[in-house]
C-alpha cells in the first residue's frame, strides 16, 4: 500500500514544530545533523531537539539557536537557492528546499509589491529559517511519502510583531500562502501558523484533504515554543493509504443556482434562458410554483461551473427582474461517455454512448441530427428506426 504522511494543524505550524515533528517521528538526529552541516553555515546556529509537552502531549521541541553575537543576514532568494546548491544535497532535496523558498518569496513579494527577486527574506532568509525549511525537506526526504495530505489548518488570532511592525494574524505572507487551503480562525490566541510553516504546507502537501482508509503506524509530536489554551503542539502521522479504487461513474463539482421570480413577462423567459445559455451554463429550466402572497411564478434553476459563477450572475440580473438568486455547490456524478460519429444511410449523425457499471454500454443519437436527416417522405419516425439500427450494427462491430 502506498505510504503517506498527514498534517494535523489543529495547533498550527510553524518551521521548528515540523522539524520537532519529523524527528519524533522517526527522522535520525545525527543523520539530519550531518546533512544539515552541508550548508555553509559556519559557526551559525546549533540545533538543539528535547523532549517536551504541552497541555499533557509528549513529542519533540527543536530549536534552532542563533548566537547573539553572530550578525543577522537578509538574504534575497538566489543567495539562498545558491546556498542551498553549493551543499550537495540529493537533487530531489535540493529542488524542493529551494521550491519552499520561492513560494514564500512569491508571497512575499506580492504583499510588498516588489519583484521576486528583490524581496529581503529578514527572519525568512535568517538561518534558522534555513535549517527550519532545508531540514524539513529532509525529513520527509527520509520518510519517503508518496503522499502528503493535509487537514485543516489553524492560523491563529489577534495580532503579531514582525519587522514590519505589528500585524493582523494570519500575517499578510501567511494570509497569501493559505489561500485556497481549507483554515480555522481564532481557536487560539495568537499567530499559529507561521509563514514558514505555510510556505512548507503550501509547496510540499499534496492533498488538503482528509484521507481515506489511512492506516497511521505511528505518530509524531512538534512542541512548538508558545503555551496557548490550545496545545501548542503539531501533529503528524505517517501510515499508509488504500490505493483509490476505480468508480463506476464521472463526477464534477458545479454550482446550483435557483431565483424565484414572480414579476417577468412570459415573454421575457425566452431571451432570459438564450443569455444564460450564451454564458455558459450546463443547464437551465423553469419551473411553475406558488410564491408568496398565492402570486403564480416560477424558479429558474441553471447548473454552471465554478468558474462562471460571477457571470452567470451578471446575466441574471441583467436579462431578468430579479434582485437575489441561491447558489451552492453540488457534486454532479455522471456515467462515462463519449460522443461518436456514425454514417448512416440517411446522413451521418452524432451519438453519444455512456457505459454502466457492469461494463454495457448504451448510446442515445442526437435528436437534431435525426430532424435534420428527415425528408417529408420519410418522416421523422422512419429515419429515427433507419438511424437507430446503423448506429447499433455500427456499435457492434466495434466490440
Amino acid at each position: 500500500m502506498p505510504k503517506a504522511l498527514y498534517y494535523d494543524c489543529f495547533s498550527g505550524i510553524s518551521g521548528d514544530m515540523h522539524l520537532g515533528a519529523l524527528l519524533d517521528l522517526g527522522v535520525p538526529d545525527d543523520w539530519l545533523r550531518a546533512q544539515l552541516a552541508r550548508l555553509k553555515l559556519p559557526d551559525e546556529f546549533e540545533l538543539s531537539q528535547v523532549p517536551d509537552r504541552r497541555k499533557g502531549i509528549a513529542g519533540i521541541r527543536a530549536t534552532v539557536h542563533i548566537d547573539p553575537q553572530v550578525k543577522k543576514p537578509h538574504r534575497h532568494l538566489s543567495q539562498i537557492a545558491e546556498l542551498i546548491h553549493s551543499a550537495g544535497l540529493e537533487a530531489s532535496v535540493e529542488e524542493r528546499a529551494i521550491a519552499v523558498f520561492r513560494t514564500l518569496a512569491g508571497a512575499e513579494a506580492a504583499v510588498h509589491g516588489q519583484d521576486i527577486e528583490q524581496v529581503h527574506f529578514h527572519e525568512v532568509g535568517a538561518t534558522d529559517a534555513i535549517v527550519d525549511i532545508v531540514g524539513g525537506v529532509l525529513g520527509l526526504h527520509y520518510l519517503e511519502p508518496e503522499r502528503i495530505f493535509c487537514g485543516p489548518v489553524e492560523v491563529g488570532s489577534g495580532t503579531v510583531r514582525c519587522d514590519h511592525g505589528l500585524l493582523p494574524v494570519p500575517a499578510p505572507a501567511t494570509a497569501r500562502l493559505l489561500q485556497d487551503v481549507p483554515c480555522h480562525y481564532g481557536r487560539v490566541d495568537g499567530e499559529a501558523t507561521t509563514p514558514t510553516g505555510a510556505a512548507l504546507l503550501k509547496t510540499l502537501v499534496t492533498d488538503f484533504t482528509l484521507p481515506d482508509a489511512f492506516v497511521a503506524e505511528r505518530w509524531g509530536h512538534g512542541v512548538g515554543q508558545k503555551d496557548f489554551a490550545v496545545a501548542n503542539v503539531l501533529r503528524v502521522a505517517l501510515g499508509t493509504t488504500e490505493p483509490a479504487s476505480v468508480s463506476a461513474w464521472d463526477m464534477e463539482e458545479n454550482i446550483a443556482l435557483a431565483a424565484d421570480l414572480d414579476d417577468l413577462s412570459p415573454e421575457a423567459c425566452e431571451p432570459l434562458l438564450e443569455a444564460l445559455w450564451a454564458a455558459g451554463v450546463l443547464d437551465v429550466q423553469i419551473t411553475p410554483t406558488a410564491m408568496k402572497k398565492q402570486r403564480p411564478g416560477f424558479r429558474l434553476s441553471a447548473l454552471l461551473q465554478p468558474e462562471l459563477q460571477d457571470q452567470v450572475l451578471a446575466t441574471l440580473f441583467e436579462h431578468s427582474s430579479t434582485i437575489g438568486a441561491r447558489t451552492h455547490r453540488v457534486s454532479k456524478w455522471m456515467l462515462p461517455r463519449r460522443e461518436v460519429e456514425v454514417a448512416t444511410p440517411v446522413g451521418t449523425v452524432r451519438a453519444k454512448i455512456v457505459t454502466l457499471p457492469d461494463g454495457t454500454e448504451r448510446h442515445k443519437v442526437e435528436h437534431d441530427d435525426i430532424r435534420a436527416c428527415s425528408t417529408p417522405e420519410r418522416g421523422y419516425l422512419r429515419t429515427r428506426a433507419i438511424v437507430e439500427r446503423a448506429v447499433t450494427d455500427w456499435l457492434a462491430g466495434q466490440s
